[in-house]
């Protein structure tokens, strides 16, 4: 396994003192189902905030929180260090879980590029 590619338990936002920088923070981006928001750390960290609110099924709100978590292992070397957190801000629409595994992996993927873009120097 690519150890670049990994996800450690480092790699995590866990407590509330950790997430509230981060929300407060800058927000790097905002899509149909997600809101991106970002603060300088050491390392590139991921906190998830899915909601019973937005995602009333529990399946629902496991398979987002996999998604962003597997999308972010994926391009956690290319991003630059911070607290960067996922926030469902909308209602999930009404579709198959396939399909919303698919468009929330699109916008995840398009909010992590990003952030990944405007971070980079020059």
């Amino acid at each position: 396994m690519n150890p670049r590619a990994s996800f450690p338990g480092t790699a995590r936002l866990r407590s509330p003192a950790e997430f509230a920088p981060a929300l407060k923070g800058r927000r790097l981006a905002r899509g149909a189902l997600f809101v991106l928001s970002m603060a300088p750390s050491a390392q590139p960290r991921l906190g998830l905030v899915v909601g019973k609110r937005y995602a009333p099924l529990s399946v629902s709100r496991a398979a987002l929180k996999r998604v962003a978590r597997e999308a972010f292992r994926l391009r956690r070397a290319e991003l630059p260090a911070g607290d960067y957190v996922f926030r469902l801000h909308a209602r999930i629409p009404s579709c198959s879980l396939t399909e919303l595994k698919r468009q929330a992996r699109q916008e995840i993927d398009a909010h992590l590029a990003r952030a990944a873009k405007a971070n980079r120097p020059g």
